[in-house]
């Protein structure tokens, strides 16, 4: 995908401004680039000399001014390669979008998190908290929360990010078709929670946003690396007809519990699945990795979908 590059620099405590409580004051320049963010786009293809960290890519993105300390209080293994965090957020002014994602400051690692956020808006504002779902590699944020991280642990975060839902009550009403693979389920879980509480307030004030239909399509290699699939399920039940989910595994080698059995296709995500969503009222959110990216993209654009009601964020 062809786009300009921008570089900016500035150092670590000019970044941490506001957190300086608990992270060093050694100064680190600090480069970025444009971001690969951006409006569906399926002609082009995804080339890179060398693998960006998430400073880089997100360079372009939009960044909130407010950085937060925040306290782990929470953790669980969400699978065998993922751990859940949660997190009480300290400022009163740290709010986020259901989509976005957080930059991660750790004490004493050099490297910048780049993490997006699995939980709702609402959560944060009824309990100051939020939570992260992150895959275990040797990237050294995610590696220190799989072998460092407690209860208790300090860090501090900064919310950023253009993918998101965010519908205001005077907006027309849309429908959602949301398109995830492997750990890019992340913010669509956000956006699907957020979801569920516009349907909330709108069903107890009897006003507010009015929600349109809701499709999820899932893609991991295995039911076991589903992540949140007991939340989905749930989420369906309480919303009949409202949100529907359709797991898709691509390398499953072990019989599929009973639960599952009736939600889970194996195979990739088709054209002839998508192609019945379509409509003029209807938006499609996908997050993966890029080459799903580049494959939905061009499913989408051979049943006729228009760029502009398509959005997707590509996580390397």
């Amino acid at each position: 995908m062809a786009h300009a590059t921008i570089y900016v620099g500035f150092t670590v405590p000019q970044l941490l401004r506001g957190a300086s409580r608990i992270f060093p004051t050694h100064s680190a320049l600090v480069v970025m680039r444009h971001s690969d963010f951006c409006y569906c786009t399926v002609n082009g293809t995804i080339k890179s000399k060398r693998k960006m960290d998430h400073l880089e890519r997100t360079a372009n993105n939009f960044r909130q001014e407010v950085i937060s300390q925040a306290k782990v209080c929470g953790i669980a293994n969400e699978s065998e390669t993922v751990k859940r965090l949660r997190l009480a957020i300290a400022n009163k002014d740290f709010t986020f979008k259901a989509g976005q994602w957080v930059d991660f400051f750790i004490p004493g690692v050099s490297v910048v998190g780049g993490f997006s956020i699995c939980s709702s808006p609402g959560l944060l504002e009824r309990e100051g908290i939020l939570e992260l779902a992150v895959k275990h590699t040797v990237h050294p944020p995610a590696h220190w929360i799989h072998t460092e991280c407690t209860l208790d642990s300090e860090v501090a975060l900064r919310v950023g990010g253009d993918f998101f839902f965010d519908p205001q009550p005077g907006d027309s009403p849309v429908k959602l078709v949301l398109i995830a693979g492997g750990v890019g389920i992340n913010p669509l879980f956000s956006i699907l929670l957020h979801i569920v509480d516009l349907h909330g307030y709108q069903e107890g004030k009897g006003n507010g946003y009015k929600m349109g239909t809701v499709k999820l399509y899932y893609s991991a290699k295995n039911t076991s690396e589903l992540l949140f699939k007991k939340n989905i399920l749930g989420l369906m039940n309480a919303f009949p007809g409202k949100i529907t989910c359709h797991f898709h595994v691509t390398q499953q080698s072990s019989q599929i519990c009973k639960e599952l059995q009736p939600h889970v296709t194996e195979g990739r995500i088709s054209e002839k699945d998508l192609e019945k969503h379509v409509s003029k009222d209807t938006l499609w959110y996908i997050c993966g990795p890029p080459p799903m990216i580049e494959s939905i993209s061009k499913q989408l654009s051979n049943i006729g979908v228009p760029r502009n009601c398509v959005f997707f964020e590509k996580w390397w």
